[in-house]
């Protein structure tokens, strides 16, 4: 599969990615603010769960695999680069947002979820700052 090809799918599938992690958090705001009703609770966490399932996980996985084997094209020279260590920090990050977005999820299906809906929508800013640096180390690659 040629270079130009991989660097597609994987945008495509970041994008993917992005997008569920940018409406999971969403979702739980309102299942916050709606706890005490549960047909809209009900609802709810049938999409957070086909969110999280169905488009998160798919896609992180696919983001992954392509960004994998853009990275073994030339892994050598990337890693003694400033960006790239950024980068490679944001994208932790970005793993334990996913991670910690599914625990959420649970949480809230146990009815154990302690977060307010004013903490929900700080933490659903948190990926468009991962986007944004990530996004630039990518693009703009400063300190080569």
């Amino acid at each position: 599969m040629s270079y130009n090809w991989l660097r597609a799918l994987h945008i495509i599938a970041q994008v993917t990615w992005f997008a569920g992690l940018f409406y999971i958090f969403r979702l739980y705001v309102y299942h916050v603010e709606n706890a005490k009703d549960e047909r809209v609770t009900a609802l709810l966490a049938v999409m957070e769960r086909r969110l999280y399932r169905g488009i998160c996980w798919p896609a992180m996985v696919a983001t992954t695999l392509f960004g994998a084997l853009l990275w073994s094209n030339s892994w050598h020279g990337y890693l003694a680069t400033g960006w790239f260590k950024i980068k490679l920090v944001a994208l932790v990050a970005l793993f334990g947002y996913h991670f910690y977005s599914g625990k959420v999820r649970l949480d809230l299906a146990a009815g154990t979820c302690r977060l307010t809906s004013r903490q929900c929508r700080l933490i659903n800013e948190v990926p468009t700052i991962l986007l944004l640096t990530i996004v630039s180390m990518a693009v703009v690659k400063p300190w080569s």
